[in-house]
């Protein structure tokens, strides 16, 4: 997809979230590729707490609020009414959180996958509770402070306790699958066209910074999302027909210090906890290129 493919249509307004929100971001770029066809089930999180105050919704699509932890059981059920109805031009969209998707809501997102509907869960990942103040979640990434860590959470990072929802899904046999960033839009937009065409479940999860949560000004949104790929935080691939592949390879390859730096929320991460993080980080690039299936 090219710039000037991108719909002109909107299909989300009215918002009512922080200044440079990403997620925002993330949902209006994919709703611009779903079209008003779609239907969005949002479990608690930013995107239906803080936008959705009777009378106000910022969605133009029709948008069911879920319990937070039954987004999967619903998408398998608006999907199969779909399928029964014989209703095949709607898109089934799930917008969660880390918090919805990777812990309160792990069950239902695992047996969603498993029942083999046709639908697309989008995790959009802030990568703590940021709706409710900025609490831990099982996606934040170590040496970032959130308000229910401590120092010690921070003394030694590690990713042993950091869930890695790609290699999750793809566990599952899913039959689509990647990482994604609003910051890298047609790698995104992209990403998102392939997921609304898979014949069956699909899943994205997008790295969306929230400024007032990570500590940065609100301007930044888009730069923290490229330092995050940059540095090898987040990498962008996909897993599709499953083969794995890297989606975009960065021109210049920044060391994750300068990614920490860049945000309040490790500002308590020692120079000999930066240095563990890289080894870990390159570790994990190193293994994610042997994973890979060969270039055609």
């Amino acid at each position: 997809m090219k710039i000037k493919d991108i719909p002109r249509e909107e299909h989300i307004s009215n918002s009512l979230s922080c200044a440079g929100c990403s997620e925002l971001l993330a949902v209006r770029l994919a709703l611009k590729v779903l079209g008003k066809r779609t239907v969005a089930i949002v479990p608690a999180g930013c995107m239906s707490t803080v936008n959705c105050y009777w009378p106000q919704i910022p969605f133009k699509t029709p948008m069911f609020v879920s319990p937070f932890a039954a987004t999967g059981a619903i998408l398998q059920g608006v999907s199969a009414g779909f399928h029964y109805r014989g209703v095949t031009d709607v898109n089934v969209l799930a917008i969660a959180g880390d918090g919805g998707t990777a812990d309160i809501g792990m069950a239902s997102f695992s047996q969603a996958i498993i029942s083999g509907r046709k639908f697309i869960y989008m995790c959009v990942d802030n990568e703590a509770y940021m709706n409710t103040g900025g609490q831990w979640s099982s996606t934040t990434p170590p040496g970032a402070l959130t308000t229910t860590s401590t120092l010690a959470d921070v003394a030694e990072p590690s990713l042993s306790n950091h869930k890695d929802l790609l290699a999750i899904a793809i566990a599952h046999r899913i039959p689509y699958a990647a990482t994604a960033s609003p910051s890298y839009p047609l790698d995104y937009l992209e990403k998102v066209r392939k997921a609304a065409a898979t014949n069956g479940p699909s899943f994205l999860h997008v790295l969306t910074p929230c400024p007032p949560g990570w500590g940065f000004p609100s301007e930044k949104t888009i730069e923290i999302g490229r330092l995050a790929v940059e540095s090898g935080m987040w990498p962008l691939c996909e897993y599709q027909d499953g083969q794995l592949r890297i989606t975009h390879v960065p021109r210049q390859t920044r060391p994750v210090a300068e990614y920490f730096q860049s945000q309040r929320r490790f500002r308590k991460l020692r120079p000999e906890g930066i240095a563990q993080l890289q080894k870990i980080v390159d570790a994990r690039q190193e293994a994610l290129e042997k994973m890979v299936s060969p270039r055609d």
